[in-house]
């Protein structure tokens, strides 16, 4: 039996783009697949005041369990009132990278309020094709659709690609008539994973390829994928704490704020947020040898986490004090 996202006190993307775009803000997109990851996205967007999307890949519904990831998600939107005494931020259920018409099917099935379909990795008429399909599928269940155009370098869970096809921006326009797609992933330099550029290069994302799409697709919401900045104080951390993290390199922070001032209304992060939690984590590890306990170190690792994504939304995506706009 099917199950509306709506019953569960979630909501689509349709409403929350369009206030982004207005105000010149990202709404953040934060993977979790686990109960401390969950505390700690809602615990920083809940007391900034700000939208929030949970994003689920394939690996991580794999992970936690579709029918738990449902309970999970009907609980944050429980534990954000809480923490809003009675007030809900808006909260969607997302599938990133969503590989198959199949997979889409089955998350609106269980209650996501948004998937992805990522048909980049196919023929530009297979990926439209494609779309297109979970588009129609998902409209009258009145789920949102995130499309992409391009290939993001990089590896993190099951998405992985050696280099970047950025985004052609002579190809909107005719993927978004062909598609009926709600928002638009584009390939603009960013990458999955931690390890996104050579070690002594300067990391810039191609904001012109940005502006150049958002003058053929004017007001339409744009996102960016692999947007952790990969901060050099946690994977110190890391590595003063056993780990070997060699020339992890991330995006300016300062360019994704740039980015999210314009039509990228969603910017997704997760490496930032795995790095938080290592670092957290081996840190009481180091500190305390004979713990065992996991509340003692993923408690560490959820405050950790929670501090890292209050800093995003607050100076990076500048979403904080825009959830009841």
């Amino acid at each position: 039996m099917a199950v509306c996202y709506k019953d569960l006190g979630l909501v689509n993307t349709r409403e929350m783009f369009k206030k982004a775009m207005a105000g010149h803000y990202a709404v953040p997109a934060f993977n979790f697949n686990n109960m401390e990851q969950l505390q700690a996205i809602i615990q920083a967007c809940a007391e900034t005041e700000s939208p929030v999307i949970l994003q689920v890949s394939k690996g991580a519904r794999q992970y936690a369990n579709q029918t738990l990831l449902r309970y999970l998600a009907q609980g944050a939107v429980e534990y954000a009132r809480e923490i809003g005494g009675g007030k809900v931020i808006p909260i969607a259920l997302h599938l990133d990278h969503g590989d198959t018409f199949e997979t889409c099917k089955s998350c609106i099935e269980y209650g996501f309020s948004s998937v992805m379909i990522d048909g980049s990795s196919k023929s530009f008429e297979d990926n439209i094709a494609e779309t297109k399909r979970v588009v129609e599928y998902a409209h009258p269940f009145d789920v949102t659709v995130e499309g992409e155009l391009g290939v993001l370098a990089g590896i993190e869970d099951e998405v992985s690609a050696e280099a970047h096809t950025y985004t052609r921006p002579e190809e909107v326009e005719t993927f978004l008539a062909g598609t009926n797609v709600d928002s638009l992933a584009i390939s603009i330099g960013t990458s999955h994973g931690a390890f996104k550029f050579k070690p002594g290069t300067t990391p810039k994302i191609r904001l012109d390829i940005l502006h150049e799409i958002e003058k053929k697709i004017p007001g339409f919401p744009i996102v960016l994928h692999g947007a952790s900045s990969v901060p050099q104080d946690l994977v110190k951390i890391i590595n003063e704490n056993g780990g070997k993290l060699k020339d992890a390199i991330g995006i300016g922070e300062d360019q994704l704020r740039e980015a999210a001032k314009s039509a990228v209304c969603k910017i997704n992060i997760d490496s930032d947020g795995r790095l938080a939690m290592t670092a957290a984590v081996r840190k009481v590890f180091t500190e305390k040898p004979a713990e065992f306990d996991p509340r003692k170190y993923l408690g560490p690792a959820r405050d950790a986490l929670k501090e890292l994504y209050k800093h995003k939304v607050i100076n990076v995506l500048g979403s904080a004090g825009h959830a009841f706009d």
